[in-house]
């Protein structure tokens, strides 16, 4: 089967943001008012030009994503940022505004809870009912999804597995939530560390969160999906769940689209940031398929990997022998020496602007390095994220 792109020929972009009080950064469920005031009725999208807004699980987040796939990223980041300020205009009627990072600083998913009840509103209820949406994992998440077209099955095997030895440093550049019930975690990507154990009661559906290594598309179905429907069969006689969508590995095949998702990236302070991120992945995933390899590195080492990643950044330390040869390197090394050597070898694959950007991440550390350097020397909670806020309207570093 031919589907219609083929690699890094178009790109589909989905950034998550928190609807909050523009005083107290407390959320407030209310995007299902917005989307009314905009449509007349009750709905689950809004197209807003080249971007289009839809829900998510919970009634606080809004999803800003391409409005259908784009061939390019370049200055992507302008037109996001004109979306975010339009948002921003109306919600200020609802003294309310749009707040990056990955998780909200202090929410109690327990209590501040509202699933969207509208439209596919049987699909968020199951998944409540199974799993219960009641924690961080489930309710306090927002993140940055990078859908990638493949044509064939060798596109597709040969995406599938250098995405998936790229997924364990990702962490390292774009973690952003150190600090989850209002106290800094001592994680960096506190977000990660909740949703590898969201879906723990049926275990296969995130599996390891770093995907299997995989050499066809039928052999994707047979490992991956089939097995994962099966398990979840009892507790959804109705297969309301039974969909690609279901799979909460890192990175997922999306084959009604043609496209796999990577779904580990936090979202950052601003979608400057943003691309700039996005950039240097794809970036490296090009020059991980230009060999034409497989990758076939043992999962488990994988998520070692990742797991480190997550709690330490950029202080992680890479010693793993495989792993290292995988980019040309044979002595051990922490990830911010990894991603200054990766940078170096992608220059001239990312315009100079974001180019900037990711310089200025490894230098200075990743975002949720730069809000606990804050709030260590002595800045209040509240007053780090009132201006992560500004940063998000503002399309600027928070630095």
């Amino acid at each position: 089967m031919n589907y219609k792109h083929g690699l890094f020929s178009v790109y589909g972009i989905e950034l998550e943001y928190m609807i909050v009080d523009k005083q107290s950064l407390e959320i407030l469920p209310i995007l299902d008012k917005l989307f009314y005031e905009l449509l007349g009725e009750y709905g689950d999208e809004v197209e807003r030009g080249q971007i289009a807004w839809n829900n998510e699980l919970v009634l606080h987040v809004l999803e800003m994503k391409t409005n259908g796939p784009t061939d390019s990223l370049n200055g992507l980041d302008k037109i996001f940022h004109q979306s975010i300020q339009e948002a921003n205009a109306l919600l200020a009627k609802h003294n309310a505004l749009l707040l990056p990072t990955g998780a909200h600083p202090w929410m109690d998913p327990k209590t501040s809870m509202h699933l969207w009840p509208h439209g596919d509103r049987e699909i968020y209820e199951s998944y409540h009912r199974i799993f219960n949406c009641e924690g961080h994992g489930w309710a306090n998440l927002q993140s940055t999804h990078i859908n990638l077209p493949f044509k064939d099955d060798q596109e597709f095997v040969l995406l599938h597995n250098a995405i998936r030895v790229l997924l364990p440093i990702i962490p390292a550049l774009t973690a952003s939530t150190p600090v989850l019930e209002n106290k800094l975690t001592g994680s960096c990507d506190t977000r990660l560390m909740f949703y590898g154990q969201n879906q723990r009661k049926i275990p296969i559906i995130s599996g390891e969160i770093i995907p299997e290594h995989i050499t066809s598309i039928n052999e994707y179905h047979d490992a991956i999906l089939l097995p994962m429907y099966k398990d979840i069969d009892p507790f959804d006689p109705h297969k309301i769940l039974q969909e690609e969508w279901l799979n909460s590995r890192g990175a997922i095949a999306r084959f009604e689209r043609g496209a796999i998702e990577i779904r580990i990236v936090d979202i950052q302070e601003c979608p400057l940031a943003d691309v700039a991120c996005i950039f240097a992945i794809v970036a490296l995933l090009k020059k991980l398929i230009e060999h034409g390899e497989l990758y076939d590195i043992d999962t488990g080492e994988l998520k070692q990997i990742f797991l480190s990643m997550i709690k330490t950044g950029f202080d992680t330390i890479i010693e793993d022998k495989n792993y290292l040869s995988i980019f040309g390197f044979s002595k051990p090394m922490s990830a911010k020496e990894f991603w200054m050597h990766l940078l170096e070898s992608i220059q001239s694959d990312v315009p100079a602007t974001y180019f900037n950007v990711l310089q200025q991440i490894v230098k200075h550390g990743n975002l949720s390095e730069r809000i606990t350097h804050k709030i260590e020397k002595g800045n209040s909670i509240v007053s780090v994220y009132h201006e992560l806020g500004d940063c998000l309207a503002e399309n600027k570093l928070f630095l």
